[in-house]
Formats: C-alpha cells, sequence, structure tokens
C-alpha cells in the first residue's frame, strides 16, 4: 500500500511540475482537455445586464451582498493589443492593470495596451505574478527567469547571480510594508527592501517536504506559504517562528476526515483577508477562521472543479481560479463562472441554500482555464488561457 501511495505521489508530482513549472504547457494540455467536454449551451441576450430586473437572478437577501455576480464581460486577446492570449496573472492598481502574459507584461491604461518585455528590462517574458508596494507604489514582477522592480520608469533585475534570491524561478511575489515575499521553485524569499538584504527560506530551516513553493499571502503579521506536499507554512514576523498546517489524514485521493484540516498538502496558493485564511489545492479548497477548519469539493458545494491554480480574497469573498471555471464565495453561498464550449456566451451558477440557478451570460469569461483573479469596488479581472477577462458588478 505504502508503495502505491508513493507511486501515486510522484506521479501528481511530475504533473504539477510540468503544469507549474512550464505553464504555457499546461495551459496546452488543458486545453485540448476541456475542447473535448461539452458543457451544454445556454440561451442568452446581448442586452440581459441592461435591463433593472434579470431573469432567474435570485433576489439580493437570498444571494447576499457578499458574493456579487458580474456580467457585462468583456474580453481581451492579441486582437486588442495582448502580447499573447495565454494569461497567467492580473492585478488591478487603480486606473491601471497589469496582465502578466507568456510574452511579457500587459499594462491596461485609458482604454489601451502597452507591453513591457525582456527588451524594456524585465527578467523574462513568462509573467506570472505581479503586486504593487502600497508604500512605494514600486511594481514587482514575478516570472520564470526572476524577479524585477519597476520603480521611477526603470527595471532592476533580481536572481540567483546577482541577489540573494531562493530561485529564479518565480511563482508568486507579493509586497507586505516594507518586505518583499516569493514563492519560488528553490523555496520562499523575503527581501527587506529598507536593508536590501534577503532571506531564504527551504526544508533546511522551515517545516518543508521540500523547496518547492507555491504560493505566498500576509495578513495579520504572519505570513502563509503553499509549500508543495507540505501544506500551508505559517511564519510570524514577530517571533520569527513557524507553524505547519498539514492534511492530517495523509491519504492522497480522498478527504477521509471532513474539516479537519487542509484538505491537501498539495497545495497552490493562500489568500489571507478579513481573519480568514483560503487554502488551495489540486484536489479541493479549505478555509481557516483561525480555529476551525472547513473543506470544499466540486461535488458538495459551488466549487466549478477541485483542480485548482489560484485563489485570492478580497473581504470576504474568495475568487477560485480552477481549470473548469471561475467560482466566488464567501464559505456559504457561491457563484460559478462557465463559458460554453461553442461560442463566446456562458453561465454564472448561483447556489444559495442547496438551490441552484443560472443566470446567461453574453458574452462570458474569455475561457475555462483559469489562473489569476483580481478584484477591486465593482471590477472583476480574470487571467484565461486565451485571453484576459473583465466583468462589472450587477446592479439590482
Amino acid at each position: 500500500m505504502k508503495k502505491i501511495i508513493k507511486s501515486q505521489y510522484f506521479k501528481i508530482t511530475l504533473l504539477a511540475v510540468v503544469i507549474l513549472g512550464a505553464v504555457s504547457m499546461g495551459f496546452i494540455l488543458k486545453d485540448k482537455y476541456h475542447d473535448n467536454t461539452r458543457h451544454g449551451a445556454v440561451r442568452t441576450s446581448s442586452d440581459a445586464f441592461d435591463r433593472p430586473e434579470i431573469p432567474g437572478l435570485p433576489a439580493p437577501d437570498d444571494l447576499t451582498k457578499d458574493v456579487p455576480v458580474f456580467g457585462n464581460w468583456k474580453n481581451f486577446t492579441t486582437k486588442d493589443g495582448l502580447p499573447s492570449d495565454k494569461c497567467f496573472c492580473v492585478r488591478i492598481d487603480g486606473d491601471k492593470v497589469y496582465v502578466g502574459t507568456h510574452d511579457g507584461l500587459a499594462v491596461y491604461e485609458n482604454g489601451k495596451w502597452r507591453t513591457y518585455t525582456t527588451k524594456d528590462g524585465l527578467s523574462h517574458n513568462g509573467v506570472v505574478s505581479v503586486d504593487v508596494n502600497e508604500i512605494t507604489g514600486d511594481v514587482w514582477i514575478g516570472t520564470l527567469g526572476g524577479l524585477t522592480k519597476w520603480s521611477g520608469g526603470k527595471f532592476e533585475v533580481f536572481n540567483q547571480f546577482n541577489s540573494g534570491m531562493p530561485n529564479d524561478l518565480v511563482y508568486m511575489v507579493i509586497c507586505d510594508g516594507r518586505d518583499v515575499w516569493c514563492a519560488t521553485g528553490g523555496g520562499a524569499g523575503h527581501y527587506d527592501t529598507f536593508t536590501k538584504e534577503w532571506e531564504i527560506f527551504t526544508e533546511a530551516n522551515a517545516p518543508m517536504h521540500e523547496p518547492w513553493t507555491y504560493g505566498v499571502s500576509a495578513g495579520d503579521g504572519k505570513v502563509f506559504i503553499a509549500a508543495w506536499g507540505g501544506g500551508v507554512i505559517e511564519y510570524n514576523t514577530k517571533t520569527k517562528k513557524f507553524r505547519d498546517y498539514t492534511d492530517p489524514d495523509g491519504f492522497m485521493e480522498i478527504d477521509l476526515q471532513p474539516d479537519d484540516g487542509v484538505v491537501h498538502d498539495i497545495t497552490t496558493a493562500t489568500s489571507w483577508a478579513d481573519g480568514i485564511l483560503w487554502v488551495s489545492t489540486y484536489f479541493g479548497m479549505s478555509r481557516y477562521d483561525g480555529k476551525y477548519w472547513k473543506g470544499y469539493f466540486d461535488h458538495d458545494s459551488g466549487l466549478a472543479s477541485n483542480f485548482i491554480n489560484f485563489l485570492r480574497a478580497e473581504g470576504p469573498v474568495a475568487y477560485v481560479c480552477s481549470d473548469n471555471g471561475l467560482s466566488s464565495t464567501n464559505g456559504t453561498n457561491w457563484v460559478t463562472y462557465k463559458k460554453n464550449d461553442n461560442d463566446a456566451n456562458g453561465v454564472a451558477i448561483v447556489t444559495t441554500g442547496g438551490v441552484k440557478k443560472e443566470i446567461p451570460l453574453s458574452p462570458s469569461i474569455a475561457h475555462n482555464f483559469i489562473i489569476g483573479v483580481d478584484a477591486e469596488d465593482d471590477v472583476l479581472w480574470v487571467a484565461t488561457s486565451k485571453g484576459v477577462s473583465r466583468g462589472e458588478k450587477i446592479k439590482y
């Protein structure tokens, strides 16, 4: 039995390295898979979101204000100015929107796109993460070949050769005050922008099984690292001590004891907001309020798929990027967006109190394979394998 589990673990490990280590190849594989899977067309009306009331839309009291529905979707591709349709991340910064693509960083401002590549100073054209320092306004760009700081119109590159970075494969970068954290293929890195010093966290000095880290978030004086095969690593920035959260039952295929901890040790992202820690894995999602864990799966909730690439929490709502659509939830109610395979339309599936209702979308999100999302005020941006999408909150 142990040999079988180890063999399965190796296969899953290999799969994840292929998908996340070479993100574009992962998109290709998933695109082919979903091109052969029909989701049933939904009849839509092009003026659906211009009406004061939308047929089938639950009343605000049923849906709750915490989980809004987004419509009036607009999709952007290379035809509109993107350098590539394979979009890996998106970050809203006031009037600007940063989109990381396979072929460079795209910046949307005043209705136009502008692209930045290695010719402009980027460390690599494969941009997979972007964050903005709220103190300085500096933009930090995580790529498949190093970390780039964009400040005052100039690019500064950080890599293993010219700095203390743990690895050049940067899956995630975040800014937390004066600190910059990155999750890389060789461990988690911490950069103090005041002292210009680096710290590296791997299995040698942190409770990780191996140095692969895919996600990082911060909140309440703590940093939460999504470590491959090691669940979530919590680092207290004041005490400098670690705590790890792993799947207590240790089973690969099933969650043997519901709500006993992280649903799986193969974590892909963490996000902290409003005192809640959200964790995504390739086998479902978890929510932790500091005392109790709650697990979510596609068969018992409104989750689009258990295979989750990324998530981001904004206030009480978590936006979940999967290989089969985008889901949003406050832990109780759900809204899931899916695109039809045969046209540009789709549906928003609202799940509340165990009851599901579908809202036609025309058009819908650009594609169902989603790896990046960001929300601000009444706007939602989504990075997909076939373009980036912008949705607006439906007004009642």
